[in-house]
């Protein structure tokens, strides 16, 4: 025979009602009963490092799945290449600055940098025609070689902007950084993502990769060159162009061919990355690999 039991509250006549009520109320509102999933320390503590690395995998993944991206082109470059105006307006400001202050090294220091990015802008410009004619000119579906950067200033948003231009969809993948990084508007809002992790983003910006171009840009840029050159040439990422656009930037920042001579890679691995001076140039270069690459 089965025996019902039930656990039936009785209150003796030495307890306090209150006391017990608040104790109720104590263990609904505890972390331990929490589900969880929906416990945010939990989620955030140590221990659930690879549960986070997992869902930074997963969440864009799903997205972009429903999203049927089947190719992307990947645009690096720096934070600090702004447009045209912008960069005379900073010149300007810092000129007046100096002027008020001429003897100030941090300030000639300033308006050198000045200078220097407003010779730069010209390739905020080539960055957003470049997606532009990427966008246009890719499938009709807008599905492949869809635009990706990382999602912030500078060429970046150069990219994005150029895609938004022309009314495609393009991605961006954000990460968290102290004091910088926030999306740039132009991106599509169902694919704009926020990472934690580098190597997670890294993970995504190759994954549908058919392309990768590189405007100046800093560390991070350089990273992302190395990351791509690295994969190509250890062949854990199938063939793709590799663009390095302006060849004269990139030439006084990397002597590629001292490290063939030198022994420390073959002189085909020169053969991994292409120039590229114009967008027109950079596009057709794609263009080209992909007819002559099988369907």
């Amino acid at each position: 025979m089965g025996v019902e039991t039930k656990y039936v509250q009785e209150q003796s006549p030495n307890e306090d009602n209150q006391l017990v009520n608040n104790n109720l109320k104590a263990i609904l509102k505890s972390q331990a009963y929490q589900l969880a999933h929906q416990d945010q320390n939990l989620m955030e503590s140590d221990s659930m490092r690879g549960v986070r690395m997992l869902l930074e995998i997963t969440k864009p993944q799903l997205l972009l799945e429903q999203h049927q991206i089947n190719s992307t082109v990947i645009v690096f470059g720096g934070v600090h290449v702004i447009e045209k105006n912008t960069a005379i307006n900073n010149l300007n400001l810092t000129k007046t600055k100096l002027e008020q202050d001429p003897n100030s090294e941090t300030l000639k220091r300033q308006f050198q940098r000045a200078e220097r990015l407003l010779k730069l802008s010209p390739y905020y410009d080539a960055a957003r025609e470049f997606a532009q004619l990427v966008s246009s000119n890719s499938a009709a579906d807008g599905r492949r070689h869809v635009i990706v950067t990382g999602g912030g200033p500078g060429i970046m948003e150069a990219a994005n902007r150029g895609a938004f231009d022309v009314g495609a969809q393009s991605i961006g993948l954000n990460i968290t950084l102290p004091g910088e990084q926030h999306p740039n508007p132009y991106i599509t809002p169902e694919l704009c993502f926020q990472f934690n992790y580098f190597s997670l983003r890294k993970f995504h910006f190759v994954m549908r990769s058919a392309a990768a171009v590189l405007f100046p840009g800093g560390f991070g840029t350089l990273d992302e060159l190395f990351e791509v050159l690295t994969l190509r040439q250890t062949n854990m990422k199938r063939s793709m162009p590799i663009i390095l656009f302006g060849r004269n930037y990139w030439s006084q920042l990397i002597n590629f061919d001292f490290l063939a001579d030198s022994g420390l890679i073959t002189d085909e691995h020169l053969n991994l990355f292409d120039y590229a001076e114009t967008p027109l140039e950079a596009w057709e270069k794609i263009r080209d690999f992909d007819y002559a690459s099988p369907t």
